[in-house]
């Protein structure tokens, strides 16, 4: 599900590494997001809204939403859109209740 080619873009990937999404492997490269890579995999759904449990998926993909917060190696509301992938890194979904993160 990645763009393979494209008429002016180059890739440049990176090496492939295995992360784990709500403890199951998932392949991605080094140089691609944590959201880039769940797309891929084919895994749309990042997460849930806290009242209504709406699907959440990638909306902005620059870092201003909150639509792709997860908790990453145990640190909760990381903006997988903007995070890269690293080998044996842990990606949960966040289910929300009352997690707000202060910068």
């Amino acid at each position: 599900m990645r763009i393979e080619e494209h008429p002016i873009l180059d890739f440049d990937r990176g090496t492939q590494v295995t992360f784990y999404f709500n403890g199951k492997p998932v392949e991605g490269y080094t140089n691609e997001t944590i959201a880039a890579a769940l797309h891929a995999a084919g895994i749309r759904v990042l997460g849930h809204s806290p009242e209504l449990h709406r699907p959440r998926g990638l909306f902005c993909a620059i870092g201003n939403c909150s639509s792709c917060f997860m908790t990453v190696d145990g640190e909760p509301n990381v903006r997988v859109c903007v995070t890269k992938v690293r080998d044996g890194m842990r990606v949960e979904e966040q289910h929300g209740k009352g997690v707000v993160r202060v910068d």
